[in-house]
């Protein structure tokens, strides 16, 4: 049950008149927890049953993130990619489609965003730059005054599309390893007690065996673009740091 939520530098900054995103807590406790909780737990018949125990559990990450959509005013992709993944599933589920078709969306939304991603390194405003030269977070107008006086800005900007290849390889893992996880667990079909306990199961799983190895990408594609503003302007990334 996959759950898109737009990376996030640790103690972000915010600038004057931005909302503040939800933090990794409220995302873990509305996305993954009680979905989990409620798929293993209360879908059986004697409880909420499997089609109200799936109804109930995709009710949480949805009305979360359109809760976010309306606390920060914008739209936001990765927001709105959430949200139709649990759409998704919420129809493969009371529809009583087959269950590959569970593998199918569950990969789908991660290539979706590496594809988008690696095509956005084709156009003058590559999505990666937005990650991970965050203007909320570092003092961009000072960061590329600094390469520019090193004579460093074109090379910079060929580090920055070398760190979107491993962005989008990243979510590209993601949707193998999402395919991988939902075919192996979700087996029984829609509409029965065992399919729900199976996408709790799921959802329990997606963190340690696919965030952990994607987020170590991406925090692999952070630490290169910080120790090359260090080696590019011949300063301290602490110099470039809004505070």
């Amino acid at each position: 049950m996959t759950s898109i939520q737009q990376p996030t530098p640790p103690n972000q900054p915010l600038r004057q008149g931005k909302q503040k995103k939800s933090g990794f807590l409220s995302n873990m406790i509305f996305n993954i927890v009680i979905p989990a909780v409620i798929l293993s737990r209360f879908s059986s018949e004697d409880t909420l049953g499997p089609v109200w125990g799936v109804v109930v559990a995709l009710a949480f990450p949805l009305l979360f993130g359109l809760w976010e959509l309306v606390k920060l005013g914008k739209i936001n992709f990765y927001s709105i990619l959430g949200i139709i993944s649990v759409m998704l599933t919420g129809g493969i589920s009371l529809l009583q489609l087959d269950p590959s078709y569970i593998a199918i969306k569950e990969a789908m939304i991660p290539a979706i965003i590496g594809i988008v991603v690696l095509v956005s390194q084709y156009t003058p405003f590559p999505l990666v730059k937005k990650l991970l030269i965050n203007p909320d977070l570092l003092d961009t107008d000072k960061l590329y005054q600094a390469l520019a006086a090193a004579a460093n800005r074109e090379l910079f900007e060929q580090r920055v599309a070398r760190a979107g290849y491993i962005v989008a390889a990243a979510f590209f893992v993601s949707a193998v390893l999402n395919y991988v996880l939902a075919k192996a667990i979700v087996v029984s079909q829609p509409g029965t007690t065992a399919y729900a306990e199976e996408l709790g199961r799921m959802t329990w799983l997606s963190y340690p065996v696919i965030m952990v190895p994607v987020m170590v990408m991406l925090m692999g594609a952070i630490t290169y673009m910080f120790m090359q503003i260090g080696k590019l302007t011949k300063q301290p990334l602490e110099d470039f740091i809004l505070q």
